[in-house]
């Protein structure tokens, strides 16, 4: 079973502004409690679109620049890419069906 994967200032570009596939990025921090509900589902997902998507996780502590530059204010922020490019964005804790649906309309 896939993980998410974990994206970071220094792989970002490589991982999720140039991948082929539609790609979920949670942004999230350990302190937070909401994202601490969004994170089993983004593990989950990431199993079940393998092949088809990516999924992968950036901790707004660890990685201030890809944070900043994507205006990341309050967390869990969800943002789905699509060649390169930001297509929908979902901010806090929603039901893992929100998700998918919103991950379904870029594939």
């Amino acid at each position: 079973m896939a993980k998410a994967i974990e994206f970071t200032d220094a792989n970002f570009e490589t991982e999720v502004l140039n991948s082929d596939h539609a790609v979920l990025v949670d942004f999230w921090a350990e302190w937070c409690g909401p994202c601490r509900m969004v994170g089993p589902v983004v593990e989950e997902m990431a199993g079940e679109y393998e092949g088809k998507a990516k999924i992968g996780k950036v901790n707004v502590d660890d990685n201030p620049q890809v944070s900043m530059k994507y205006g990341i204010r309050s967390i869990p922020s969800l943002l789905i890419f699509k060649n390169g490019e930001v297509v929908d964005q979902i901010v806090g804790a929603v039901p893992k069906v929100t998700l998918k649906k919103q991950l379904d309309a870029q594939l």
